[in-house]
């Protein structure tokens, strides 16, 4: 099994990359001045925000290059996995690193939304990418993290720091933002393909087979994190993919409710339901009718 590096705390991490520890819970590294390093897959325990410069015109994304030529932020929640796996060869890292610890976010605003920050949960080949002034915005919030790293610690530091690392999240959101503006043609390549998975999952025995449809099942059919899959949606359409799915769910069931040899029960069955009455609630709250009443009105 390959050998993975493991790190709880972000001292740990410090060491790790030959980095001064000025707070035991948070800091911001210049990967450029850390040490030469073998590539490792790495588990981090702690949240970690990667700026790489890189040129990224020579990235793809499906068919298209990525919109900007340099500056590429990777968000990692603890628990995660990055890397790769050791060649034996060793390399000078470049770019920047946040990295802090949960515990710095214990009883502050910033641990009570942390959640709300969705891109934690994306993939790598979702990351969020920077035109040259968005990333002077990311470098003048490091700085300033940085700074108050190197203030003497007093009653004052953590709100200080918290308060930093939270500007610089909702800057990463607001670019987020932009991203999904800016790439909307390949947004309505990947709602089309959501449509025609939604389509072929009803035309074919999978509702029998498995149930009902999740937004995961949609999302890795689409290759795309389940978050990054749900943000898209409801910036592009202003729908959850949930309520996408349940609009088709409720298409597809008028068209099976037509045939009068099938009973509800039957429809709700060949839908992916496991008990009738749970379609029916469904049914009549989105159309205003119960399933019976709709096909007798019809």
């Amino acid at each position: 099994m390959e050998d993975m590096l493991i790190f709880d705390h972000v001292c740990q991490y410090n060491e790790h990359l030959g980095q001064e520890t000025l707070h035991p819970l948070v800091n911001v590294i210049d990967m450029s001045k850390s040490k030469p390093l073998l590539h490792h897959r790495q588990r981090f325990g702690f949240y970690t925000i990667f700026l790489k410069d890189v040129k990224c015109g020579d990235m793809h994304y499906g068919r298209n290059f990525y919109d900007y030529q340099e500056g590429t932020l990777v968000f990692l929640a603890p628990g995660q996995v990055a890397g790769i796996t050791n060649n034996g060869e060793t390399f000078q890292p470049k770019g920047y690193a946040l990295v802090f610890h949960p515990d710095l976010l214990r009883g502050t605003p910033l641990g009570r939304t942390i959640n709300d920050y969705t891109f934690f949960s994306y993939e790598s080949n979702e990351a969020l990418h920077l035109s040259e002034q968005e990333r002077r915005t990311i470098l003048e919030c490091l700085y300033n993290i940085e700074a108050e790293l190197q203030h003497s610690i007093d009653k004052h530091s953590k709100n200080l720091i918290v308060s930093n690392i939270e500007l610089f999240l909702n800057y990463c959101m607001r670019f987020y933002d932009r991203q999904f503006i800016t790439r909307s043609n390949v947004n309505k390549d990947i709602l089309t393909k959501f449509e025609h998975v939604l389509n072929n999952y009803f035309q074919s025995d999978k509702p029998q087979d498995i149930g009902l449809p999740s937004v995961q099942y949609c999302a890795e059919q689409l290759h795309l994190s389940s978050n990054y899959f749900g943000d898209l949606i409801k910036k592009e359409t202003g729908k959850s993919p949930q309520e996408h799915i349940q609009l088709k769910l409720i298409d597809t069931a008028k068209e099976k409710i037509f045939d009068p040899s099938k009973s509800i029960s039957e429809v709700a069955y060949e839908l992916g339901f496991k008990y009738p009455q749970h379609f029916t609630r469904l049914f009549k709250k989105v159309t205003g009718y119960s399933p019976n009443e709709y096909r007798q009105a019809n």
